[in-house]
């Protein structure tokens, strides 16, 4: 075990490979006997694998790497659990405001039903028509020639290709059962 951590610390790929293999059952085991959730339980085991990266060469006992993990795991597992006694509920939920957005729980479900429709409309849509609608969303910046470029249209394509994708998106949205003012 001596060899395999050291390799490890020095850099060897294969040999972090092998640590996983072997331990990352153990990691999981520690974290999920603290009665975490699947998403704090997998928190714990990525930042005890990070604990480990930033401390394998200076561990005093390479041969009980195994008992490190276990320990880090459950060192991190009782940090969660102090955070989260430190949560309060609240039944006040008109305080809660991000933005100028309220975050009742009404208008989170209908949210959540809103955009669920909308991705499925989305996906619904021609390749070329997912991509220019992507872009433009997440790169507001691009101009329309740029986006030609990106897309492999001419720059005066773009502007008659996006007024398409919207009305086909509408289109599938209506079709989903939302009304065409709000499409």
């Amino acid at each position: 075990m001596r060899d395999l951590v050291a390799l490890a610390a020095d850099g060897d790929q294969g040999a972090w490979r092998e640590l996983v293999r072997r331990y990352s059952d153990l990691v999981w085991a520690v974290a999920r006997a603290h009665r975490l959730q699947r998403a704090d339980a997998a928190d714990v085991s990525q930042l005890t694998w990070v604990r480990l990266a930033e401390n394998i060469g200076r561990l005093r006992e390479p041969d009980r790497v195994g008992a490190w993990l276990a320990t880090t795991a459950r060192r991190e597992s009782l940090r969660v659990l102090g955070e989260r006694s430190r949560e309060s509920v609240t039944d006040r939920w008109g305080e809660w405001v991000d933005g100028d957005e309220v975050w009742r729980p009404e208008e989170v479900a209908l949210r959540g039903e809103r955009d669920d429709l909308l991705w499925r409309a989305f996906a619904g849509l021609r390749e070329r028509c997912r991509n220019l609608l992507t872009l433009q969303a997440f790169a507001p910046e691009l101009t329309y020639v740029e986006l030609a470029g990106v897309l492999g249209l001419s720059g005066s394509a773009v502007s008659k290709t996006r007024g398409r994708c919207l009305e086909a998106l509408r289109r599938r949205l209506v079709l989903l059962g939302v009304p065409g003012e709000a499409a």
